[in-house]
């Protein structure tokens, strides 16, 4: 694999997807008929309801900003709610990545070698979201500090949020077409 094909894999703004090579088990085990197979239930449902979870605090937050700046919220309980919504997204999508790239992934990867290179992909994913997450977690401050009259930085926090919601949407779905029909196919032996 040329270095170039390698880097464009690995951007995760640049991405569409991942190639079809990675997403081989996905013909056998499409997203429609997950709920259905039998080995959903358990780790699978679990693993994605977090995944939903991060998808709605975002959703959350976006509306809530967006009300801010219509001047629809109070300037104050805004604040409280951007400060327990943002921590609770930052800190739980922070120890979801630790536990998939130190357990999940190394485990997973060696179930099928044909989507090793995905969990290389997803992995580094996670290192491009870290220093996101940091961009995000400076705007969300700088707007819970910010002068309750004033709306710059609050629309820098929408924008940085917009970014967030835009690049982890991919990552999950990404790694959602990933893990869960290896776990469909191999099981969730291993994973403990």
């Amino acid at each position: 694999m040329n270095d170039d094909f390698r880097m464009d894999l690995t951007r995760l703004g640049d991405r569409e997807g991942l190639p079809d090579a990675l997403r081989v088990l996905l013909g056998d085990y499409p997203r429609e008929s997950w709920a259905t197979d039998p080995g959903f239930d358990g780790l699978v449902r679990f693993w994605l309801d977090r995944h939903l979870m991060f998808r709605r605090l975002l959703d959350r937050i976006t509306s809530e900003t967006e009300a801010r700046l219509d001047g629809k919220t109070d300037p104050m309980l805004y604040k409280a709610h951007v400060s327990k919504l943002g921590s609770m997204l930052v800190g739980e999508l922070h120890g979801h990545h630790n536990i998939e790239d130190m357990h999940y992934f190394p485990v997973l990867a060696a179930k099928d070698s044909r989507i090793a290179r995905g969990f290389e992909i997803l992995d580094h994913d996670h290192h491009a979201l870290d220093g996101i997450l940091d961009r995000y977690v400076k705007a969300a401050n700088a707007a819970i500090k910010a002068d309750p009259q004033a709306t710059g930085e609050i629309g820098t926090f929408l924008d940085e949020t917009g970014t967030l919601r835009r690049l982890l949407s991919r990552h999950l779905i990404d790694e959602e077409e990933l893990v869960v029909p290896v776990i469909l196919k191999h099981g969730t032996g291993g994973l403990g």
